[in-house]
Formats: C-alpha cells, sequence, structure tokens
C-alpha cells in the first residue's frame, strides 16, 4: 500500500502494522497511521520515525468514536467513556442553556474528550413559563420537575415568543442543534412544536427528540408520536434526530421503523440512534411514569422502575407518586425489555439497533454518590459506591462485542460505522468541526482508539455499574494519549469543544 500524507515525518506519533479501518474510504488493511500537530499525517506504509512508536500488529486502528448522547460531561464520564472507544462525548437530546456558559464552565475545567451540547428546549419552557433562569447544567429540569405548568400547559403566545427567543441565544452562542424532550413537557402544543422545528430548519441544524409518547396503545401512542414528528420533518424541512428509537419505540418498534424508513424514503431529514439495551435510565419524576394506565400503556410494571442510589423498586402507583413528590429528581432504571430471558424482546431491541443508517449512542447518565449527588472528583477508579448506568460505561464495546463479534449481524467495518463516521454525519452538515471527525484520513483530527478486537468487551453490570470495558489499548484525543497501554492517562485532559461558529453580537 502507498502512503498517502499531507506532511513530512518525523511525525509526533506513528501506530505500525494494526488492522486499519476507515469506513468513509472502506479502507480495510494492515498499514501504518502517522499523527503530526493532532491531526491524521499519513495512512499506508509509513517510512519517517515519530516521536513515539506503537506497535498495533493483531489490533485493530479504527477513529475515536462519537457519542451523540451523553448526559455525564464530566471528567470522570469521560475516563469511564474513554475505555468505551469513546473521544467525542455530546450532550444533544437535552442540551442545556446558558449555552455559552457551559461551554466556558467545561473549559475551566479542562476536559478528557472533546465535548459539545445543543440549546435546550425544556430549559427555554421552564424559563418563559415559570420565570427560573436555566444554570447551564441538567439538574436544573430536576430541581424544577414538581412545578406542573411547564409540563402540563400550552404556552401562550407570548411565552411560545420567549421560547424561541432563548433557543435562539443558545444557537447563537454556538449551540449544535436543539434538544427536545417532548416527552418531559407532554402539555407542548404541536404549534409550539412546529415553531422549534422552524427555527432548527432556518439555522440549518438538527433537532434532536425524545418523542411526545412511549406506549404501546393508543392514544398517544409511540407510533402517534414517531407520525407527529415526521410531520414535523415534512412541513418545516427540519432535520429530524430520533433519540433512544429503541426506548421510546417499546414493543412498537418494527411498526415505528417502516414509518421511519418510509419517511426516508420519500426525502425527508430523519435519522436515529440507539443503544444495546432493554434498560433505560431517565428522573423518578418523569410524568409517563405517573400515567394511571403505565402498565396497559408500556406492557411492564411498577417494578420494572428501580431507583439508582438504593435499588428500591415500586408495587403500585400510589407509592411511585409519592416518591416523585419526595424527590422528583432521583435517577431511576426503566427495565422495558427482557432480552436476556425473552427471544421476542431481543428481536425487538434488534431492529432498532440494526436499523439502516442508524448510529449508536449511549444516554449515558451522570456518575453519581450514594447520596444521590452527580460524582465530580478525580479519583480513578471511580469510589465504590458510584452509580449509573452499564450504557454509561459499555455501550459501544457492547454493541461491537454482540452484534460484530459474537453474532456475527455486522461486518466490522459497518459496525465501526455506526460509532463513527454515521454520527458524524448526522452533525457535520451545520457543524462544520464533525467534518474531520469519524474517519481515519489525511487531515482528520487524530481521534484514534486501538484496540484488541478478540478480547473487546463490557464489563459493566446493573449490580456493578462502575467497570470500565476492557480491550481498548490506546485512545487519543487530537493525537494526545488518554489510555495508554490500556491504562488511564490520568494528567490528560486534550479535549476540545464541539460548537457552532459563534454569531458575532
Amino acid at each position: 500500500m502507498t502512503s498517502s500524507s499531507a506532511a513530512a515525518g518525523p511525525f509526533d506519533l506513528v501506530i505500525r502494522g494494526g488492522r486499519v479501518i476507515d469506513p468513509e474510504s472502506g479502507l480495510d488493511a494492515v498499514c501504518d497511521v502517522a499523527v503530526k500537530n493532532g491531526r491524521i499525517a499519513a495512512v499506508g506504509a509509513v517510512t519517517a520515525d515519530g516521536a513515539r512508536e506503537i506497535d498495533a500488529r493483531g489490533l485493530v486502528v479504527a477513529p475515536g468514536f462519537i457519542d451523540l448522547h451523553a448526559h455525564g460531561q464530566t471528567v470522570a464520564a469521560d475516563r469511564m467513556q474513554a475505555f468505551d472507544g469513546v473521544t467525542t462525548t455530546l450532550e444533544l437530546e437535552a442540551g442545556v442553556l446558558p449555552v455559552a456558559l457551559w461551554y466556558e464552565n467545561q473549559a475551566k475545567g479542562g476536559r478528557v474528550l472533546n465535548y459539545g451540547t445543543a440549546a435546550n428546549w425544556v430549559f427555554a419552557r421552564i424559563a418563559a413559563m415559570i420565570g427560573a433562569e436555566p444554570e447551564a447544567n441538567l439538574g436544573f429540569m430536576g430541581r424544577n420537575s414538581n412545578d406542573k405548568r411547564w409540563i402540563d400547559n400550552v404556552a401562550t403566545d407570548a411565552e411560545m415568543a420567549e421560547i424561541l427567543r432563548r433557543i435562539r441565544q443558545g444557537l447563537d452562542e454556538g449551540g449544535i442543534g436543539i434538544g427536545i424532550l417532548n416527552a418531559y413537557a407532554p402539555g407542548a402544543g404541536v404549534k409550539e412544536m412546529s415553531a422549534v422545528c422552524s427555527l432548527a430548519a432556518e439555522y440549518d441544524v438538527p433537532t434532536y427528540t425524545h418523542v411526545a409518547f412511549a406506549s404501546n396503545i393508543d392514544p398517544k401512542s409511540s407510533i402517534e408520536a414517531y407520525t407527529r414528528l415526521v410531520g414535523y420533518a415534512g412541513s418545516t424541512g427540519a432535520h429530524m434526530h430520533i433519540c433512544h428509537f429503541n426506548s421510546t419505540s417499546l414493543q412498537d418498534v418494527e411498526r415505528a421503523a417502516a414509518l421511519i424508513r418510509k419517511a426516508q424514503d420519500l426525502g425527508l431529514r430523519i435519522t436515529v440512534e440507539a443503544y444495546p439495551y432493554g434498560t433505560g435510565s431517565t428522573v423518578l419524576g418523569a410524568t409517563f411514569f405517573a400515567d394511571p394506565a403505565f402498565r396497559e400503556r408500556t406492557g411492564g410494571t411498577y417494578e420494572s422502575i428501580e431507583m439508582v442510589d438504593t435499588g428500591r423498586t415500586f408495587h403500585n402507583r400510589d407509592e411511585l407518586l409519592a416518591a416523585q413528590a419526595q424527590d422528583p429528581g432521583s435517577l431511576v432504571l426503566w427495565h422495558f425489555l427482557d432480552t436476556e430471558a425473552n427471544p421476542r424482546h431481543r428481536d425487538l431491541l434488534d431492529v432498532s439497533i440494526l436499523y439502516p443508517g442508524g448510529a449508536i449512542a449511549s444516554d449515558a447518565m451522570p456518575w453519581t454518590n450514594p447520596d444521590g449527588s452527580v460524582y465530580d472528583g478525580d479519583d480513578w477508579p471511580l469510589p465504590e459506591g458510584t452509580s449509573s448506568h452499564p450504557r454509561s460505561s459499555g455501550t459501544f464495546t457492547r454493541f461491537l462485542r454482540q452484534y460484530v463479534r459474537e453474532r456475527g449481524m455486522l461486518p466490522l467495518i459497518d459496525g465501526i460505522a455506526k460509532c463513527t463516521l454515521i454520527p458524524a454525519q448526522v452533525l457535520e452538515a451545520s457543524t462544520p468541526a464533525m467534518r474531520t471527525k469519524g474517519r481515519l484520513k489525511v487531515g482528520a483530527d487524530a481521534d484514534i482508539v486501538v484496540f484488541d478486537y478478540d478480547t473487546l468487551t463490557d464489563r459493566a453490570e446493573f449490580k456493578a455499574m462502575n467497570r470500565a470495558s476492557e480491550g481498548m489499548r490506546h485512545v487519543f484525543v487530537n493525537g494526545e494519549a488518554v489510555i495508554a497501554d490500556g491504562e488511564l492517562v490520568r494528567t490528560a485532559r486534550p479535549g476540545r469543544p464541539v460548537r457552532r461558529p459563534v454569531k458575532a453580537t
């Protein structure tokens, strides 16, 4: 193989003799990769020396994984995701406000991975409808979740104007789209949703949508929610990105997938993501748990709702409502599919994971202390008792292990595309920084993973969530090692912001 090079050696780093996989070009061959000044400088037969050299014989060399849906956004969360192969971790389904303040806070503390956020529609709604000023962290929503005005009420014309003003400001500050947590404010009207989507179309940014309903039965079924989303895409021209296709489709995912595929065939801009678990995570105060018909609508039980900090489950609606009133912001697990014991449930999960052109995204949750507060310390390994969700530790390695290596559902290059190129393509039309991520080619950012395919595995379980994945031998972010020879580089903080150009004021 001949070398493709944009820079002469010597190089900062040369990774030699690995199985190099680049989904964009289709490259899957044994060769070398050279890095200089934080970018890939050569791919092929590299004869010049590197200041650092890695023997990658027997290992896979691939672009770093891009997580479109990660709520952790701390150094601790970054470290755990680095062992899962993630090099760019983005808060898009929710997002934050104010966007500029969030980016300032991340830069002050330093980040291990590349990071970015969308503008948060719910935060704008809370501000406009109850007067609480957003605090640039996701806890703001939980702290206001007992106030039903923003959850249940249709916005007035004046409130809608203020919602749109705040979202527009977030986009002007560099937000990479609009996060729409529709299910958490089911009272929002279609007029408001269509206006928000039209704003996204005006800026040509995606919306990242948690659809309005998750139910197997009408009215307010998952199918109704997806039909609405298709309607928003068609009537406004917005790019509608569907978050966690698996958990919001529940047991109607086959019909939902058929609807989305038809809409895509008609030319509508709709993309999807999913994670390889039949258990979700959210806050205890989520309104759909309180629905009197929760069991009938979801096919589950109150016992399927489990408190993260205590392991408590519920026996009836009265118990759940009492707990919601006491601490609505607490994190819970929701076991909506039993993929281990029920083959039909595994088949349903497969539909969302293997959806053609769909991305893998973790929906990684924050790491919390035993008292429920967010862990933001510097200990490694994470302290005993910290918890989150296994997907916060092992989404990407679990996907590659189960769907590619063990079950043979996809070739490795296609599996890697779902973790790298496909998520980059969701964003790159509106966010120029993503055009040089998710690829292994000259000029791309040197976000690179080097892993042992034969041993790559997730280790996190629901009773031991803070166990890092295994198999990542080296992980580089902007050319700097954050994992070296399988060990965390504790001092590394090479993460850079992923941000749309900021509008001049």
